[in-house]
């Protein structure tokens, strides 16, 4: 309960942040600011994509708070994030994981004497636009991320095999929204390649007994606006298999998100995270509120 209660504390926190925010919010075109990923980055729920957080142009500045709640079938995830973008060319982003895993430490308990009921990991994010337009260039937009990932707490992820606590995910990506493609609604496609040795997203760790050295994956995204306001889509996640102990699934997730305000969006989606550390088919609900400055 204390945990429900501080995620809705901070949800409306973010709506009152929202609400009491300046009407300017920047010069660039109604959503293309994407919502933000549970790393912080701008993108979807599960991937960054090319385009930068907020509505900031040439010459200006924005920036986005946001709060993401995951619950699936043993697991909860929170995430408290907050982004800066400058002349829509850098995005810098701050973000705090924390993972509920009572199930996981029941199940690990006897073996490891673990006593821990949670993971958190801050993930500290750097992203730079390199060429183009997701509107109005042919090629779509391009960018170059880092999201640099540190675990406060490493006794779990030591005891199941992780090698080290820290760890750097480097990734490129496009993003391209093509006018009137699908029923003349307009639809956004995003591709992501990351190299990472993270397990879980570096909730467990970086690397393994299995496998230590970084892995190029992909990420992708399709999305399709109903109406100025509705967009809805669907993601994909590759995942690296580093740890002997439980194998690694990749991610999937269909999603619908509102965007009644240049100031404000709400993402709700289905999440398959797979088999999470021995505990199979981890599905359930994800919802997320950002506010845009």
């Amino acid at each position: 309960m204390k945990r429900v209660g501080r995620a809705l504390s901070a949800g409306m926190l973010v709506v009152l942040v929202s609400a009491n925010l300046q009407a300017d919010t920047g010069s660039r075109l109604w959503a293309t600011g994407g919502v933000t990923s549970v790393e912080g980055s701008a993108g979807g729920g599960l991937s960054p994509w090319a385009l930068l957080g907020g509505y900031a142009s040439d010459g200006e500045w924005g920036g986005t708070l946001t709060l993401s709640h995951a619950e699936t079938d043993d697991y909860t995830l929170s995430v408290v994030g907050a982004g800066v973008t400058w002349n829509n060319r850098i995005e810098l982003t701050l973000a705090r994981q924390t993972l509920d895993l009572d199930s996981l430490v029941f199940t690990l308990k006897d073996g490891f004497g673990l006593e821990e009921d949670e993971l958190v990991q801050d993930v500290l994010g750097l992203k730079v636009r390199l060429f183009g337009d997701a509107l109005f260039s042919p090629w779509g937009q391009w960018s170059a991320g880092l999201q640099h990932k540190r675990n406060r707490e490493f006794t779990v992820p030591d005891a199941i095999g992780a090698k080290d606590d820290t760890g750097t995910d480097v990734y490129v990506g496009g993003s391209k929204l093509f006018f009137a493609a699908v029923m003349d609604r307009n639809l956004l496609v995003s591709a992501t390649l990351r190299g990472t040795r993270a397990n879980q997203g570096g909730l467990l760790g970086f690397g393994g007994d299995r496998n230590d050295s970084y892995d190029a994956m992909l990420e992708g995204s399709v999305g399709l606006f109903i109406t100025r306001q509705w967009l809805v889509g669907t993601e994909y996640r590759q995942k690296p298999d580093n740890l002997g102990f439980a194998t690694e699934d990749d991610w999937w997730d269909v999603f619908i998100a509102w965007v009644p305000d240049r100031r404000l969006s709400v993402t709700a989606a289905f999440v398959n995270l797979g088999d999470v550390a021995t505990l199979e088919d981890q599905r359930g609900a994800y919802l997320s509120l950002q506010a845009s400055f």
